[in-house]
């Protein structure tokens, strides 16, 4: 991976990671209003997707090492 697409990798990890925090915060405000579960539970959702295109991006940016 070339060093431009590996910092274009970095900065869109940097901003889903922001949006990540984001969603965690919406979701306590939520609860704490008491709001409705099913929109809690819908922010939920996307915040675990959010969660996984994190994980995909990390695995970009550190590749397996075979040992």
């Amino acid at each position: 991976m070339s060093e431009q697409e590996q910092a274009e990798v970095r900065l869109e990890f940097a901003k889903v990671k922001q949006e990540h925090t984001d969603f965690d915060a919406a979701i306590n405000a939520m609860i704490a209003m008491g709001c409705d579960p099913l929109q809690i539970q819908r922010m939920k959702k996307k915040k675990l997707a959010l969660k996984d295109r994190l994980q995909q991006l990390e695995d970009r940016i550190i590749p397996d090492i075979i040992a």
